[in-house]
């Protein structure tokens, strides 16, 4: 059997590498920097050489919170704007001349989380983030909604997973803390829904497979506090809970990016196509079995 191929553009970051780790069913065709492609640069973007691809996924983003709300000040002219807006931009443009379909890797920070559904943000509620990051978000997903291409925005919330030397996510950055005897700070007053990037990869497989269009919320099913998740990896990995200290996103974020009070997201539209979404609880007991 003829593995299909899939284009992954910055598929060597945190969500991207495991995807590809998993989905073994597809041929990844990895397309970065280092290999002279840059969606900031126009000229080095194409995909007309790789004929056996229907489908390009673009993982690259700049996704540093605080790091991109320094961009605010210089707009347009900003790393933040020119990686996020631009750079899908110019993917999507390579998208329609070489005749291919985008999976774009979205976020939840499109929403503001004042104004949240009792159910949760599901996908026909419209976005008004409250940071730039979520800013440039927004406008890539504008881009890709207007541009006329077949296309997939999958919108995922504070991936995290076993063991990824390149970066920390939150998860291992806290368990870390904890495993070293190291006092925590965590804050009481945010809502999330943390995504085992497992489940991102398998709900990524089934869209590909039935060929899917649209907005997906591919976020986890237990929406806590970052206070109540570190207590939970405390619990899990038998660390001691006395290291966490509660916090306020007031007091925890001065002088950096603003943050959204609620962020509880709705996956039913994805767990309705057969994907487990699974709670940050079940996430965590999977990865015990993993590490």
């Amino acid at each position: 059997m003829i593995q299909e191929n899939i284009i992954g553009v910055g598929i060597s970051g945190l969500v991207g590498s495991r995807v590809k780790e998993l989905l073994t069913q597809y041929s990844w065709i990895g397309l970065s920097r280092e290999n002279g492609f840059d969606i900031q640069i126009p000229d080095s973007v194409s995909f007309s050489q790789y004929n056996q691809a229907s489908w390009v996924v673009l993982f690259a983003a700049k996704a540093d919170v605080d790091a991109c709300e320094l961009d605010r000040e210089h707009g347009k002219d900003g790393e933040a704007w020119k990686i996020n807006v631009e750079g899908a931009r110019t993917v999507v443009n390579a998208c329609r001349r070489d005749g291919k379909k985008l999976i774009y890797i979205s976020t939840d920070f499109v929403f503001s989380g004042d104004d949240t559904p009792e159910n949760g943000y599901d996908e026909d509620d419209i976005p008004s983030p409250i940071n730039w990051y979520g800013h440039t978000k927004f406008e890539a997903e504008k881009i890709i909604q207007e541009s006329g291409i077949d296309h997939i925005i999958v919108r995922p919330a504070y991936p995290y997973r076993a063991k990824f030397d390149s970066k920390k996510d939150f998860f291992r950055a806290i368990l870390g803390r904890l495993q070293n005897n190291q006092p925590i700070k965590a804050i009481t007053d945010h809502v999330y829904n943390p995504t085992f990037i497992d489940d991102i990869a398998d709900a990524i497989g089934i869209l590909l497979k039935e060929d899917k269009r649209g907005i997906f919320h591919v976020v986890g099913s237990q929406s806590l506090s970052p206070y109540e998740s570190a207590l939970e990896i405390a619990r899990v990995f038998n660390c001691d809970a006395n290291l966490i200290d509660k916090i306020t996103r007031q007091e925890y974020f001065e002088g950096k990016a603003n943050r959204p009070y609620n962020l509880h997201m709705n996956n039913d539209k994805i767990t309705k196509l057969g994907v487990t979404m699974r709670s940050f609880t079940q996430g965590l007991e999977e990865i015990k079995k993993q590490l």
